[in-house]
């Protein structure tokens, strides 16, 4: 897990810590069951306070990333989770969003797109089958 926080990004510092983590989480880096480091520990290795981390996991908690235990920490959540799965929704949702628009900027018939995507969906199966 790596967490790397700027004063010159748009985004508040507690912002930063729950994207970076929930973005690790959602590409498998961090995986299901997976116990985070304490808020204090967190907050001691990326130079925050204990306010911005605990506002950070409260964050993902909330969104249904993690569950926090009184005396043990928090836990990742399984990607089962329906508040998770949507996340993972909006993320396909957005890249598909972006290759018809990028096929609608070069004028591609929606059967060679719709064929481009069949194509790798067999790719995708086939190298699963390996």
């Amino acid at each position: 897990m790596r967490i790397i926080v700027s004063n010159q990004s748009e985004l508040p510092i507690y912002a930063q810590i729950k994207e970076q983590l929930k973005e690790q989480i959602l590409n498998g880096q961090i995986p299901e069951g997976t116990t985070l480091p304490s808020i204090r520990q967190l907050a001691k290795e990326i130079g925050v306070s204990v306010i911005t981390t605990t506002r950070a996991y409260s964050d993902l908690e909330a969104e249904g990333f993690i569950a926090t235990m009184q005396g043990k920490g928090s836990v990742v959540l399984s990607k089962d989770n329906s508040m998770v799965r949507e996340q993972y929704l909006m993320r396909i949702e957005e890249g598909l969003t972006t290759a018809i628009e990028t096929a609608r900027v070069m004028g591609l018939p929606d059967e060679e797109l719709t064929g481009i995507f069949r194509n790798l969906l067999r790719e995708t199966t086939d190298k699963k089958k390996i």
